[in-house]
């Protein structure tokens, strides 16, 4: 099975940008599972399924997506198997700019919004720079100079990367895209290991602390200054 992950900060068009990319997959009959990570709601999923593309749903709510999507995975592989795909399609959300969900037989695509200013490429992490492929969205809107300068950033983070300019209204680049799908390497779940590491927050506020002076705070901490400790047994 090949299993594809796209991660993306919030808005960038991942959506939209995959409904046509499946649509071009399905019209070369690959068979196809999708998985939706969301935090708290999306009705995303719905949208899958309306172009006949099982979809299965889940909501990380408290635990960070990433880390409730590495954990889910085996699941997720099983409900493609039980769809007898050979592809599954995994989206996930969008939130702290540290994702981190490739693994090393994945095809990890980073979907990108080029609106959202020069700077970005540099601001985002591993989603970005360990990605096998660049999807820059609503390039449209802005010049072909901006166009060029998000580009260059873009391959300052990433100069390996295979970069499609996409539209999730249009349709742009989504068959270059769907073929990058086709391409990616065989994926064996028991075999696997993440490309990267995942965020980490091991502390007292993730287990329901609510009292906000230092002097109440355990677990694995990084202060102002950037150092990072350990406090705690």
């Amino acid at each position: 099975m090949k299993i594809i992950i796209v991660a993306g900060t919030p808005g960038a068009g991942k959506t939209a940008v995959l409904l046509h990319a499946m649509k071009h997959l399905k019209a070369q009959e690959k068979k196809i599972a999708a998985v939706k990570i969301d935090c708290l709601y999306t009705e995303d999923h719905k949208r899958f399924n309306k172009i006949g593309v099982p979809t299965l749903l889940g909501l990380s709510k408290d635990m960070c997506p990433d880390h409730f999507t590495i954990f889910n995975l085996g699941d997720m592989v099983d409900f493609a198997t039980a769809n007898c795909s050979d592809m599954l399609i995994l989206e996930t959300a969008g939130l702290c700019h540290r994702c981190a969900p490739y693994t090393l037989n994945s095809l990890g695509v980073c979907v990108i919004d080029a609106t959202t200013g020069p700077n970005t490429p540099l601001k985002v992490g591993p989603f970005l720079s360990t990605a096998n492929v660049v999807a820059i969205t609503k390039g449209d809107i802005i010049s072909q100079a901006e166009r060029e300068i998000f580009r260059e950033r873009v391959l300052e983070m990433n100069p390996d990367c295979h970069i499609i300019e996409t539209n999730g209204l249009t349709g742009k680049g989504t068959a270059e895209l769907a073929n990058c799908f086709s391409g990616a390497n065989e994926f064996i779940y028991e075999e696997e290991q993440l490309r990267h590491n995942a965020p980490f927050s091991i502390c007292t506020l993730c287990v329901g602390e609510t009292k906000i002076h230092k002097k109440y705070h355990r677990g694995v901490l990084r202060h102002i200054n950037g150092v990072q400790t350990y406090t705690g047994e």
